[in-house]
């Protein structure tokens, strides 16, 4: 399961957008179950209109969504890696996840008061990844202790290398993704988990006026540091969110329409996630139940298969394969098959986005 965190200053929506989100998923309950793990966590089902098309062909009840985590941090604040705020006793918890969420505060509330005194984004962010950096200069520090003297010996060589890079960068206040790593050193440093080695998602939350309008002058500065830093940007009003939590399917539809909105902030943020790390989606379909399953671009039929079940992967034969488009053009698997739309794929096929599979493999 995909598993992204959420950060932020106190007072700029994150806990707000937070709750949506699961409530967004609890409203859906029908055909997207969820659960609350801890006070602080909860698994939101990925929207997706491909999943009731494929059950009505298949004839089934039981649709299974791709599932995301997300983990809610307390608001962070100035001394939050030293200990000052609540945040601090949160970090650990974001050190396994994929994916981060920086929510940003871009609107004006004079009933709302901002942690800092004044609404300013550039600022805010570079407040969040000092004390992300100060956190990860930490676990480096911790990880030196460690090994010791051994650090000076070929087996380390890689890894010391690439904390040599990292360190002056965290010392600037900046996050280790703006080192310039090769391949192997980002392999290699993997398992410290660097909070500011994650991928990021700027979320910036506006007033539902500036939705409508696309942004503001609080979210262009958003838009540069996300430029700058290659990460992902959406803008979103979680207040919006909160309310569209309350609506059924149709209603959210509409209400969004007539604001000249398309997607809702939740479905902007999966979308932003699954291109930030590269991810796709395959399905499985009959009787039983229609399941939609979360892999890399670039996975293989077997590797495919593997994530159903080990032993899949292990004993894979072929994988009968329809895309999603074919199939519904088609109406059946039948049918594809008679136009040679379904076909039989071999170990070396890498699975599309959308690839309807059924794997054969030997016990």
């Amino acid at each position: 399961m995909l598993k992204t965190g959420i950060v932020g200053l106190p007072n700029v929506g994150k806990s707000t957008l937070f709750n949506a989100l699961v409530e967004n998923a609890k409203a859906q309950a029908a055909n997207f179950p969820f659960c609350t793990i801890e006070p602080n966590t909860g698994i939101v089902n990925v929207p997706d209109e491909r999943l009731a098309v494929l059950a009505r062909i298949v004839s089934t009840r039981t649709i299974i969504p791709a599932r995301i985590e997300y983990v809610d941090i307390a608001g962070l604040v100035r001394g939050a890696s030293q200990g000052e705020g609540l945040g601090n006793q949160f970090l650990s918890h974001i050190r396994q996840v994929d994916a981060v969420v920086h929510v940003v505060r871009c609107f004006e509330n004079a009933d709302i008061v901002h942690v800092e005194g004044s609404v300013d984004p550039a600022r805010d962010i570079s407040t969040i990844n000092l004390e992300l950096a100060l956190a990860d200069l930490g676990q480096i520090e911790k990880r030196l202790q460690k090994i010791g003297k051994q650090k000076n010996s070929k087996e380390y060589a890689v890894e010391m290398g690439a904390i040599d890079k990292i360190t002056p960068v965290l010392n600037d206040g900046r996050p280790a993704r703006a080192t310039d790593l090769s391949e192997a050193e980002k392999q290699s440093i993997l398992h410290l988990d660097l909070l500011t080695f994650k991928p990021v998602i700027y979320a910036a939350n506006v007033s539902e006026s500036d939705l409508a309008a696309g942004g503001n002058a609080y979210t262009e500065q958003v838009a540069q540091i996300a430029a700058a830093e290659n990460a992902q940007m959406v803008v979103l009003c979680a207040q919006l969110e909160a309310e569209l939590a309350e609506l059924d399917p149709q209603e959210r539809t509409a209400f969004l329409a007539d604001l000249g909105v398309t997607d809702s902030g939740l479905q902007k943020m999966i979308q932003a996630t699954y291109s930030l790390l590269g991810l796709q989606t395959f399905f499985t379909a009959g009787e039983k139940e229609v399941r939609a399953w979360t892999i890399s671009q670039g996975t293989t039929a077997p590797q495919a298969a593997g994530t159903i079940h080990t032993d899949f992967e292990r004993g894979f034969i072929r994988a009968e394969t329809v895309a999603y488009r074919d199939l519904v053009a088609t109406g059946s698997t039948v049918a594809a098959r008679e136009k040679g739309l379904l076909r039989s794929e071999g170990k070396e096929y890498v699975v599309k986005d959308g690839d309807v599979m059924h794997f054969r493999f030997n016990v």
